[in-house]
């Protein structure tokens, strides 16, 4: 335990989370694991076993977790899931209570970039409180949460290959009353 709450203070881990609150960012990361281990030198974390990252809004869960610093402070987190299971992440989105969630075989996240992608029997889902206003599926999914833009590819690797595989897509009806007519038109 002392290990992990070691880690919890060197990392610093994840500023500007992704599809983050804009709040999050100013958060202290907490982060618990069965096991950690540190080499300060390569800047590499690697966390083992039933991982859970939170700061502010954003959870992240996975059996693996590999957190890699560069030169300028940045983190690139790599989320692997346990056999059988798949990695998570759930986070508040700005303004309301709209929320953001998926989930993979692995999640890569990138704070510089504010970018999550998503690898293997990939799902993310928008959501205005527990309503799904959006979802999407597929072998990839990349998502910029600065532009609130997502792709999704057809092939694990992050590309589209001409009978590879199918994504799917789901938007929901927007239950907003309907913009009555302007008189004379």
């Amino acid at each position: 335990m002392k290990k992990i709450l070691l880690f919890i203070a060197l990392c610093g881990i994840v500023a500007g989370t992704a599809l983050a609150e804009k709040a999050d960012s100013n958060k202290p990361t907490e982060i618990f694991a069965d096991e950690a281990s540190f080499d300060d030198v390569k800047q590499i974390r690697t966390l083992k076993g039933n991982v859970i990252l939170t700061r502010g809004t954003l959870v992240m869960k996975a059996g693996l977790a590999v957190l890699r610093e560069d030169p300028e402070g940045y983190q690139f987190v790599v989320f692997t899931a346990a056999p059988g299971a798949v990695a998570t992440f759930r986070q508040k989105r700005d303004g309301g209570d709209l929320w953001v969630e998926g989930q993979a075989e692995r999640i890569e996240y990138d704070n510089k970039t504010e970018a999550v992608k998503l690898f293997s029997k990939a799902k993310l889902a928008r959501l205005e409180g527990s309503r799904v206003t959006d979802e999407v599926e597929g072998p990839f999914i990349s998502y910029d949460s600065r532009k609130e833009y997502f792709t999704v590819e057809n092939t694990a690797a992050g590309g589209s290959t001409p009978g590879a595989g199918r994504v799917r897509m789901v938007i929901q009806p927007s239950n907003k009353p309907p913009t009555p007519a302007t008189p004379g038109k």
